[in-house]
C-alpha cells in the first residue's frame, strides 16, 4: 500500500501518520513547506503539491487533511480557496498521477445544512466540485471528535487520574458527543474499499455503558411522567378515538425492532378500521380519521408507546420501527447496521422530513443517527419534535 497525505502537520495528521507509516509500503507527505514537515517526520519523504506527480505516480491512496478550520482567521474567499479550490486542485493532481482513491476528510458539522460557518460552507462546496472528477474514486469521510492516544487541551487532566476514576468520567464525556479513534480512521484508509463515497466514521455509543444507562433513565423518566401526569389526557384521547369512528381506541401492530425481531407496537388509532397493513405512504388520505389527522400532526398518537418503552422494546429517540411487510426497508436497514439500536418514537430522519416512502434514503439517515448518536443529539431531536418536526409519515 502506497499513500500520500496532505496537511500532515495538523492534529489529525500528526497522530495518524505514525500509524499509517507502520502499516504501508511507502508514505509521502505533501505541504507548502516540506522543510517544516521534515522536522516533524524526519524519516519520511516530503514534497510540495507541484512535485507530487514526479514521486507518487500510481499510488493507492491520497488522504487530504489540508484545511482551514473554524478556529483559524480568514475571509469567506480565503476559506473557499483552501477548503474548496485547493481540495479540487489536489484531487486533479492525484487523478493525473493515476492515484486510485482520494479521501476528502471533513468534520461532521459539514453535514448540518443549517451550519453556515465559513468552514462548513467551503467544505460542502468542495464536495460539489469533486463530483466532476470521473477518473479517480472520491470518498468523502466525515469525522466527529477525534481521539488520539492521550487526551489534550481541557481534557488533559484525565491522563493524570487513576484508571478507575478516569474510565467512568471518560464514558460520561463521550456520551455527550460522538467520537472516533485515530486507529479507526487509519484502519478504514488501509482496508479495501466498498462503493460508498459517503462515510461517517464513529465509534458509536453501543459500547458506551454511561450513554446506555443515561438514555435508558431518560426513557423511563419520560414514560413514568406521561403515565403519572397525563393519564387523564390519555383517557380523553382514547375516548375521542374510540367513539369518533368505528374501531378500538388503541391500535396494536407488529413492528420490526432491535436485531430485526418483531414486537407489538401500541398507538392511538388514527386510521379507519380495516385499513390495509402497509406503510403510511401507501395509504390514502381518506383512510385517516378526523381526530387522527390532529393526533398524527401533534404526535400524540405515539403516547401509548410508553408501554413499549417500559418493556424496553423502544426508546424515546431512535429510528422509527417499520412493518414486517416493508421488505426493502428491512434489507436497507440491515445493510446499514441500523438494527443494532432500538427504534424510537421520534428520530433524526423524521425531524428532517425523511419518511418511509424512500427506504434506502431513510436507512441512510438512520445509519447517520447510529454514527452520530449522543445525548446532545438526542436532546436536539426531542426539541425539534416538540417544535413540530417529525409529524408522522405522509399518507399517499
Amino acid at each position: 500500500m502506497k499513500i500520500v497525505v496532505t496537511g500532515a502537520s495538523g492534529y489529525v495528521g500528526q497522530n495518524i501518520v505514525p500509524i499509517l507509516r507502520d502499516q504501508c509500503d511507502k508514505l509521502i507527505l505533501v505541504g507548502r513547506s516540506p522543510d517544516k514537515l521534515g522536522k516533524i517526520f524526519p524519516d519520511l519523504e516530503c514534497c510540495t503539491l507541484e512535485e507530487l506527480s514526479s514521486v507518487a505516480h500510481g499510488f493507492d491512496r491520497l488522504v487530504h487533511l489540508a484545511v482551514l478550520n473554524n478556529n483559524m482567521k480568514g475571509t469567506e474567499a480565503e476559506f473557499h480557496k483552501v477548503n474548496a479550490e485547493l481540495t479540487y486542485q489536489t484531487a486533479r493532481v492525484a487523478e493525473a498521477c493515476e492515484i486510485k482513491t482520494f479521501y476528502n476528510i471533513s468534520s461532521v458539522h459539514v453535514l448540518d445544512e443549517q451550519n453556515q460557518s465559513l468552514y462548513a460552507k467551503s467544505k460542502r462546496a468542495a464536495v460539489e466540485l469533486l463530483e466532476d472528477l470521473e477518473s479517480i474514486e472520491i470518498i468523502n469521510i466525515y469525522l466527529p471528535f477525534v481521539r488520539g492516544a492521550e487526551w489534550i487541551g481541557k481534557l488533559a487532566f484525565l491522563c493524570n487520574l487513576p484508571s478507575f476514576v478516569a474510565k467512568p468520567v471518560e464514558s460520561c464525556l463521550l456520551a455527550l458527543k460522538p467520537s472516533v479513534k485515530m486507529e479507526r480512521i487509519a484502519d478504514f484508509i488501509l482496508q479495501p474499499q466498498s462503493d460508498q463515497n459517503f462515510v461517517i466514521l464513529s465509534e458509536g455509543q453501543t459500547q458506551n455503558l454511561a450513554y446506555r444507562i443515561i438514555k435508558r433513565g431518560l426513557d423511563l423518566l419520560f414514560a413514568v411522567a406521561v403515565i403519572g401526569l397525563l393519564w387523564w389526557a390519555l383517557l380523553i384521547i382514547w375516548a375521542l378515538v374510540r367513539f369518533g369512528s368505528q374501531g378500538p381506541g388503541i391500535f396494536a401492530q407488529e413492528r420490526v425492532g432491535r436485531y430485526g425481531t418483531t414486537f407489538t407496537c401500541y398507538k392511538f388509532r388514527t386510521m379507519q378500521q380495516g385499513t390495509v397493513q402497509a406503510g403510511t405512504h401507501e395509504v390514502s388520505q381518506a383512510s385517516v380519521t378526523p381526530i387522527g389527522r390532529f393526533l398524527r400532526g401533534t404526535k400524540l398518537d405515539e403516547l401509548p408507546q410508553v408501554w413499549n418503552i417500559l418493556k424496553n422494546e423502544i426508546s424515546l429517540i431512535g429510528p422509527r420501527p417499520g412493518l414486517p411487510v416493508q421488505k426493502d426497508l428491512f434489507a436497507s436497514r440491515q445493510a446499514w447496521g441500523v438494527f443494532d439500536i432500538k427504534p424510537g418514537i421520534s428520530g433524526l430522519a423524521q425531524v428532517n422530513d425523511i419518511d418511509m416512502s424512500n427506504p434506502d434514503k431513510l436507512a441512510r439517515w438512520d445509519a447517520r443517527y447510529l454514527a452520530l448518536q449522543s445525548l446532545v443529539l438526542d436532546v436536539k431531536i426531542i426539541l425539534a419534535t416538540v417544535r413540530g418536526g417529525g409529524q408522522g409519515d405522509k399518507v399517499k
